[in-house]
């Protein structure tokens, strides 16, 4: 086949594409990129704004995102060193869509109250 016919194909077994939305469509990775939407966030800070994670499954969802090219870790050298976290224009794109969700959801359940 050649390759200009490659395309992803989410409902495909082996597809990337696939493994990309399982660790964004799990709830801690859409929690965790929607509060990435609003700004950077150094790890205990985003797991307080994410409330209810453990700190190992946040490393994990965290650590899952960068390497899907959703989510950019940033060392600080400074004195004591932190990382920050924030979106990469991927994962700023994604994060638009399920703050949209997200949304609609909370004025569902408001209208339900």
């Amino acid at each position: 086949m050649n390759p200009e016919h490659l395309y992803a194909d989410v409902f495909a077994r082996n597809c990337t594409s696939r493994g990309i939305l399982e660790g964004v469509a799990g709830k801690w990775g859409v929690l965790a990129l929607a509060a990435l939407n609003d700004g950077a966030y150094r790890f205990n800070a985003l797991r307080r704004r994410v409330d209810g994670v453990s700190e190992k499954m946040l490393a994990q969802t965290l650590q899952g995102l960068e390497r899907d090219g959703l989510v950019r870790r940033d060392v600080q050298t400074t004195i004591p060193p932190h990382v920050e976290y924030s979106l990469t224009p991927f994962g700023t794109a994604v994060a638009g869509k399920l703050v949209e969700l997200v949304e609609l959801i909370q004025s569902e359940v408001d209208q339900r109250s």
